[in-house]
């Protein structure tokens, strides 16, 4: 397959491979493969792990068999942020992540997860399948010899966890929050120390007070971790996170060496798993949500207007000086910011009246 036409044509096929791979494709009986993938959660995390699971018991099952892959937890074969390292050498074929986690090595990569202020679930899918967000992903990742798909979205989350009731940006200053991406850049310039910690550490370091605060995903994951054992003031709106992509990065040498319907296999699994976590957390979230303040007495809070204020001033500087010193990540930020005013003169009108009604009505 010539790369340059395989990389224009990678994208969230499986919206349409789904409706019309109604059958599995025809089974390669000598062509047994077996691959790893390498994720940065527990092999059975919900959602997460979850989402995992299912993009490898979906290409099993499509492909008769003949085509599997082993999942190997946080730790267990690889640290749970050395994803990206992994897959690029070769050691895993594949992994499951976030692309916020590669900021160092990759600065564009950040905005093929989570934008601060910027697009909702069904946003940024439609920038990835309708716009030119897959074709810059795959731009971004090719140097590095691998490429992406979406994976799961786990939807708006929330603001995060604190030990103490903030109001105010001076009292940011000097607070040790985990919160990575272009969230965390952002309340590092309103005087916060940004720690980056894996899912997995993150109970514990708020526990110990390693850490002030942390943000995570949402009620159903944050309770299942227990983070109101210890914290009790539980923030909103997730400003940070409004919509975060899960990625798939599957080595392209690996890719390129599969028959056709493997190939297919992989899309159609990963489109399934993009769908089906982000109805994981949304069926969950609001249960949770009520537990935790009914049961556990947390504290719902709301950003204050001027923290609100602080950190989209803060977002816009980050985006700023970023765009100016990594010339992908600059075109990548002014392709998103484009396609994301064009779906708001939309959703603007559109979603936020129709919650507005639901409100007067009391529906």
């Amino acid at each position: 397959m010539d790369r340059k036409k395989f990389l224009q044509g990678a994208g969230l096929a499986g919206f349409a491979g789904i409706l019309h791979t109604l059958t599995p494709p025809a089974v390669h009986a000598k062509k047994r493969v077996r691959w790893k993938m390498v994720t940065t959660w527990g092999p059975k995390a919900p959602g997460v792990g979850e989402s995992a699971a299912l993009i490898a018991r979906r290409i099993k099952e499509l492909t008769g068999g003949s085509f599997q892959i082993k999942i190997y937890g946080a730790g267990q074969l690889v640290p749970a942020l050395g994803i990206f390292d992994a897959v690029t050498k070769g050691t895993a074929e594949t992994g499951h992540s976030a692309s916020y986690y590669w900021a160092g090595k990759v600065p564009a990569a950040q905005f093929f997860a989570a934008v601060p202020w910027g697009m909702n679930p069904q946003q940024v899918n439609s920038w990835l399948t309708n716009g030119n967000g897959q074709k810059l992903w795959n731009t971004v990742y090719k140097p590095f010899g691998i490429f992406a798909l979406p994976a799961g979205n786990t939807g708006i989350q929330m603001g995060g966890w604190l030990k103490k009731e903030i109001t105010k940006v001076s009292e940011f200053k000097g607070l040790k929050m985990r919160i990575p991406g272009l969230g965390g850049k952002a309340i590092a310039r309103m005087g916060a120390n940004v720690v980056l910690l894996p899912g997995v550490e993150v109970f514990t370091a708020l526990e110990r007070g390693t850490i002030d605060g942390t943000e995570w995903i949402g009620p159903f994951h944050d309770k299942l971790k227990g983070l109101h054992q210890a914290a009790k003031f539980y923030y909103y709106p997730g400003w940070h996170e409004p919509g975060t992509v899960l990625e798939f990065p599957i080595n392209i040498k690996a890719y390129e060496k599969l028959p056709k319907d493997y190939q297919t296999a992989l899309h159609v699994a990963a489109a399934e798993a993009n769908v089906w976590t982000l109805g994981r957390f949304d069926s969950a979230n609001g249960a949770a949500l009520t537990e935790l303040v009914s049961k556990h007495g947390v504290k719902l809070r709301r950003w204050s207007n001027e923290l609100l204020k602080g950190f989209y001033k803060a977002s816009q500087e980050v985006y700023a000086d970023l765009s100016a010193k990594d010339k992908m990540s600059g075109k990548v930020f002014a392709d998103y910011s484009k396609f994301q005013k064009n779906v708001d003169g939309v959703a603007k009108i559109a979603d936020s009246a129709y919650l507005s009604a639901r409100s007067v009505v009391g529906a």
